[in-house]
């Protein structure tokens, strides 16, 4: 069941009211919720509220909260992802996999091999946005990732210490996986880096060499972008939670 974030204003004693929003709109005209169906609902604290629809109409909802509880749907470390933008379904495809991974910041790049041009994304961000936001509710995480402004490649790499940095490319690789995450400061932001369609230029690959970043690779196998993704990701959680 999807969950529905809200505000602490729109909690009421026992009951959670909305009045017409984005939310309500999708509750009762896209999921055609009725009358006595449960629903959840969470707050910016990351409380969960399991509900009961008392009433509902296109602009109004009052439901009788159950029971609430602390979502532990959360990543425990500060994981973000820093990646080359890629066409549009790809791109969109991106999106939806770092969300539900539970990344907290996207950086949309731009690398020497991108595929698009910064003048005709910077629009796209928003549209990003909604995707991350209607992820968020499909896989119940307890915080919204954030999509940030778009920006080239290096500038995203300086908000970030160079041991937690962590650059996934299919050859020039130097370091394990296992290695970089015993240099990391996990108390700090870790950045996954991945690169698009056509991978990093030659004059990316020189500029981590010249600068000292560590390069990881995911394996023998090539993977498509969005799939590299999940991927990275997916071995980074499933090491870090055995620490």
């Amino acid at each position: 069941m999807p969950h529905f974030l809200i505000k602490k204003e729109e909690i009421k004693d026992s009951f959670v009211e909305l009045l017409d929003n984005e939310n309500l709109f999708h509750i009762s005209k896209v999921l055609r919720m009725k009358e006595k169906e449960k629903i959840k609902f969470i707050d910016e604290n990351q409380t969960v509220y399991f509900c009961e629809i008392e009433q509902i109409s296109k602009n109004y909802l009052k439901a009788l909260i159950l029971k609430k509880e602390k979502s532990n749907r959360i990543l425990p470390f500060k994981l973000n992802l820093i990646q080359s933008i890629l066409s549009n379904d790809a791109q969109n495809l991106a999106i939806a996999n770092a969300t539900q991974t539970g990344v907290k910041i996207i950086y949309p790049v731009i690398s020497d091999n991108s595929s698009v041009k910064i003048k005709n994304i910077e629009d796209k961000v928003e549209k990003w946005q909604k995707i991350a936001n209607e992820n968020f509710k499909q896989c119940e995480r307890a915080d919204v990732a954030k999509i940030a402004p778009v920006q080239n490649l290096k500038e995203a790499l300086l908000n970030y210490k160079k041991e937690n940095v962590l650059i996934f490319a299919e050859k020039y690789e130097n370091s394990t996986l296992n290695t970089c995450l015993n240099d990391i400061d996990k108390n700090a932001e870790i950045a996954i880096v991945i690169g698009p369609e056509g991978g990093f230029s030659e004059n990316e690959f020189e500029y981590f060499k010249e600068n000292n970043y560590k390069l990881i690779t995911l394996g023998s196998m090539i993977y498509k972008a969005p799939n590299a993704i999940t991927a990275a990701i997916s071995n980074i959680i499933s090491r870090m939670e055995q620490c």
